[in-house]
């Protein structure tokens, strides 16, 4: 990445991340679930309005303790759009399930709603909508439908923290939603999750999950005179080193997200009349929806357009990147049924989209210098 002039992502330091992290080591809590895996806690709790949050080492590790939670089984099936990261299927999968994969919208690249009802079986155990770019999906009519059916509804939320949809955080829809604090996402300790529990029964169950399948949590808390080994789980936790980091990040939540609102609102005014001359689509935001400011994408008219735009920035020293392949399409999807044909919008999108540079110490400069070489850009 540091041989880009201006590289797709770079991680920043946004408050008081060092200062914590020399805090952990001086007070010698490096493990988990201390003093700062409280505060990112308290922080997630109070912002979005879910009645639990526990931090996971990864969004991948969150959404395969919800696999747990929801015992997932051999034969289950689970419904996920098939133009996503690989884990929002592969945590099921672990579990024996089979993903079916629904294809997405063409204005908002999420889970269409309106295929859900026959994606429906009596085997259908989960939905897992994903708020693409940090823009909602369409959480009531897809709530509706699970209600209607008895499916729980688990968000996978990696792109979309402290987004909202009609007034209401992301992640807070669900039995159940996951966040991702990768290295690429808004707020980062490198690599880390968190797991957002919102049916306050499955609470309890998933602080013995997360903690080896015990106890641990209870005794901790006095509960408990000793712990020991009750249910299924693993190991979880993220080090409180990385939290006391991403604690750092989230305390200036506002500020980043307003630094990276001021970078997507460029883009968006200076690009516009480039665009609608060119045949390029900018990203939709429907009115209902409060996105998070995470990406920054653009749909070229073809695929040629888009490898042309990638080689020409390239030419400049500035890094685009396409985004997902559709995972119907995948070797291990088709093992599991997936077929050509099967999620048409998904694959036309995958083949076409392109995204920008955005991160928050992406200059005004470096900024015109992208827009610049986009317009200049032919095809």
């Amino acid at each position: 990445m540091s041989t880009w002039r201006i590289p797709f992502n770079r991680s920043s330091l946004v408050g008081r991340e060092q200062q914590y992290i020399a805090e952990a080591m001086k007070i010698g809590q490096v493990a988990g679930d201390q003093t700062f895996t409280r505060k990112c806690h308290d922080l997630l709790e109070r912002e979005l309005g879910a009645a639990r949050a526990l931090l996971t080492t990864s969004c991948t590790h969150a959404l395969e303790m919800a696999a747990l939670l929801l015992d997932i089984q051999s034969g289950d099936e689970v419904i996920v759009p098939s133009f996503t990261f690989v884990s929002s299927a592969n945590a099921f999968v672990l579990r024996g399930a089979r993903p079916v994969f629904v294809d997405i919208r063409p204005d908002t690249m999420n889970l269409d709603e309106r295929l859900l009802e026959r994606a429906i079986s009596p085997r259908t155990r989960a939905i897992v909508p994903v708020h693409y770019a940090g823009v909602a999906c369409e959480m009531d009519a897809i709530i509706q439908i699970a209600d209607r059916h008895g499916i729980a509804v688990i968000e996978d939320n990696a792109h979309g923290i402290f987004g909202r949809y009609r007034d209401r955080m992301l992640g807070t829809f669900g039995k159940l939603a996951t966040l991702s604090f990768h290295e690429t996402k808004n707020f980062t300790c490198g690599e880390g999750g968190a797991l957002l529990i919102n049916d306050e029964t499955l609470i309890e169950r998933a602080e013995i999950i997360r903690e080896k399948g015990t106890n641990r949590s209870k005794f901790f808390r006095g509960e408990i005179d000793k712990y020991t080994w009750v249910d299924v789980g693993s190991s979880y936790l993220m080090s409180d080193v990385l939290a006391a980091f991403l604690f750092g990040q989230l305390e200036a939540w506002r500020e980043v997200q307003a630094r990276r609102r001021a970078i997507w609102e460029r883009y968006d005014a200076d690009l516009a009349d480039w665009a609608a001359q060119r045949g390029v689509r900018t990203p939709v935001v429907p009115p209902d929806c409060q996105q998070s400011y995470h990406m920054y994408y653009l749909l070229m008219p073809t695929p040629a357009a888009r490898s042309a735009v990638i080689e020409l920035l390239k030419s400049r020293g500035i890094l685009a990147v396409f985004h997902y392949q559709p995972l119907h399409l995948s070797p291990m999807g088709r093992s599991l049924g997936g077929r050509a044909g099967d999620c048409p919008v998904a694959q036309d999108i995958a083949d076409r989209l392109l995204r920008l540079p955005l991160y928050i110490e992406l200059t005004p400069a470096d900024q015109a210098s992208v827009i610049a070489a986009l317009r200049e850009a032919r095809w």
